[in-house]
């Protein structure tokens, strides 16, 4: 299901781009098609699981079978807010996220902190977990992602059906994590028409301690990440090497 919700996001965010317009109870996700409302252009809209509070876009992975054997354990704290507005069967594909939408979420549904995480990181609603997508205020992947000491794995995945092929070494999780944590986070639009969203493509998969987990997509001819985050000399050198290991295993 994570290969799926993988190409639908390079599909949109390619659409979005063009049009100038747009990992969990546990990980990578199915998006799901539905008719528009009666009045908007659009024949068919096919939207992904998200959320938007604080001005925070978080989306929902849906974990894969064989993963579902290690459970996430969730424990919820304070209320945030709450859902205000519905999106599937009431917005148009130009609809421009704000506070309170979601995109499956039934208005009133509560949306809560989970103990032990930064909000800004990742959020619980209708018992399942929402992972930052877009913080307008993060600068660096650090800042887009606040998991230190919270990741417990990195796993490569398999581009053909998603699932994990391969688990970094402890060393390799330090060093990748050290590094990640500054690299700066550049305009997707920008990037885009640079060409650095093309060539040879690899998934990567950050698990939190709690069980929760979420894909970065990684370009390895323009060491870039799906966030805008590119990478510098310790990125590059990190993954090269555990892909290395995973073709001689």
């Amino acid at each position: 299901m994570k290969f799926l919700q993988n190409l639908t996001f390079i599909t949109m965010f390619a659409l979005l781009l063009s049009s100038c317009s747009n990992s969990t109870s546990l990980k990578g996700g199915l998006t799901n098609p539905f008719t528009s409302p009666q009045g908007c252009p659009d024949a068919e809209i096919e939207w992904i699981d998200m959320l938007m509070i604080g001005d925070i876009k978080y989306e929902h992975h849906f974990p894969d079978p064989e993963d579902e054997e290690s459970p996430s354990t969730i424990d919820k704290g304070k209320e945030l807010g709450e859902v205000t507005y519905r999106m599937a069967g009431n917005a148009c594909s130009n609809h421009r996220a704000q506070n309170g939408d979601a995109t499956y979420l039934d208005v009133g549904t509560i949306i809560y902190e989970v103990k032990g995480y930064p909000t800004s990181l990742i959020v619980a609603a209708n018992d399942v977990v929402y992972v930052v997508d877009r913080n307008p205020k993060a600068k660096t992947a650090g800042e887009l992602y606040p998991m230190e000491n919270l990741v417990k794995n990195i796993h490569i995945e398999s581009t053909e059906d998603g699932k994990r092929i391969h688990t970094f070494s402890q060393a390799s999780k330090d060093k990748f994590l050290a590094a990640f944590y500054d690299l700066p986070i550049e305009d997707l639009y920008s990037l885009n028409d640079a060409g650095k969203f093309d060539g040879t493509r690899l998934f990567l998969e950050i698990e939190l301690n709690n069980g929760v987990s979420f894909r970065q997509l990684y370009w390895s001819d323009s060491n870039t990440f799906h966030n805008g985050a590119i990478g510098n000399d310790e990125i590059e050198e990190v993954i090269n090497y555990e892909v290395s290991n995973l073709k001689n295993n």
